[in-house]
């Protein structure tokens, strides 16, 4: 390198104009992953009218089937007794029939039209989900840039003396917020957002049906979307749980992990959850509470989710100068050699317990169920 000191305004000059133009890439994006999704909404109720039509089309055409199989007769039994019916009889006979064909070609012309657009809406629904998912992931890889050069290259000289080294720690830590903001995201566009847009096309369903089907069965329709609402407002409650648990600031640890894991439980039907608290329980300041919350929710969700197990033990150990938390489940087990370095989920929880100046132990093997234990030191400042 020359001997020429970095100019650090220049630098910071050079940040801020990628930043705003990172910031723009990312609005752009947004607006056309927007207009993607309004697309979607759009096909998606046009879908469910050509499936309709389709029902329909395929009720008519099994009566005109029915009716040409019985004129078909009609016109067999006065082909064979030609000379026992008169003139006018042979002639509606034939025209019958003929009407009849008619109706059902162009019922089977209708139903295939009407089968290739369905076709052709699904092909296009995939596409723009893909366009969609591809949009989300190049706002989060931006995101991870944005965050990356405003939090840890703020200060561009001391960033140049540690580069290697302040890089690869903090893009890990970068990277593993922006999983947790996508899994948010992805929670909230595959449930809440989901359903609503399946209000909005029952919805105009719902109008169609009581045009064309009267009262009783648009009422029918009606059960079933305010059954939808429910389930979409029983979704919004859980995450919402899930990013903060209001019963933790008024009612403490234990009672607000006794209420969650019922909840898991309910939420992951075939696997139980054993819960046990030993010694004498006591409020803790409201960021440890969190810390310890949020290292037993990940450890359990890990669990259900990639460990396929039946049963979980979650023991939370209280004696005068510690906390001691265990997770232990009967799943499927992790190879530790593997994903130690790798798991964003297991870095989150070392960075948590390093900040409560505690110690985590893990222990798992293939097949044979994963152990997390938890060692929180209390001191008096922690304590209510």
């Amino acid at each position: 390198m020359s001997g020429k000191k970095v100019d650090i305004n220049s630098l910071d000059h050079i940040f801020s104009q990628m930043v705003e133009t990172l910031n723009r890439s990312k609005n752009d994006i947004f607006i056309i992953s927007e207009q993607n999704r309004q697309s979607l909404l759009q096909m998606q109720k046009e879908l469910a009218i050509v499936h309709s039509k389709l029902a329909d089309v395929f009720i008519e055409g099994d009566l005109l089937i029915e009716e040409t199989r019985l004129s078909r007769k009609r016109l067999g039994d006065v082909s064979m007794h030609f000379n026992t019916f008169n003139e006018e009889q042979v002639r509606e006979a034939y025209e019958h029939a003929n009407d009849l064909q008619i109706k059902l070609s162009i019922n089977r012309n209708e139903d295939r039209q009407l089968q290739e657009r369905r076709d052709d809406l699904v092909r296009r629904l995939n596409d723009l989900n893909d366009a969609i998912l591809h949009a989300d992931q190049l706002v989060t890889q931006a995101n991870v840039v944005t965050n990356y050069l405003t939090s840890d290259l703020k200060n561009v000289g001391q960033a140049l003396e540690t580069a290697k080294l302040k890089q690869d720690f903090s893009l890990k830590i970068i990277e593993a917020q922006e999983e947790e903001r996508k899994r948010l995201s992805r929670e909230i566009h595959d449930g809440p957002a989901q359903m609503m847009a399946n209000v909005l096309v029952r919805s105009d369903l719902i109008e169609r049906t009581y045009r064309e089907k009267g009262v009783d069965q648009a009422f029918v329709e009606i059960s079933s979307l305010k059954l939808m609402v429910r389930n979409a407002l029983t979704e919004v409650r859980r995450i919402i749980y899930d990013l903060r648990p209001m019963a933790l600031d008024d009612l403490g640890l234990v009672p607000t992990l006794k209420k969650y894991l019922r909840n898991i439980e309910e939420y992951n039907t075939g696997c139980q959850i054993h819960f046990h608290s030993h010694g004498e329980q006591r409020r803790l300041l409201s960021n440890f509470e969190v810390a310890i919350f949020r290292l037993i929710q990940e450890s359990v969700t890990n669990a259900t989710k990639h460990g396929k197990c039946k049963n979980i033990w979650v023991d939370v150990e209280w004696s005068p100068k510690m906390v001691t938390v265990t997770v232990k489940d009967n799943g499927t087990g992790f190879d530790q050699r593997l994903v130690r370095d790798k798991s964003f989920g297991m870095i989150g929880m070392q960075e948590r317990v390093d900040l409560l100046k505690g110690e985590m132990i893990v222990k798992s093997s293939l097949g044979k169920g994963t152990s997390m234990k938890f060692q929180i030191p209390l001191i008096e400042e922690q304590q209510r």
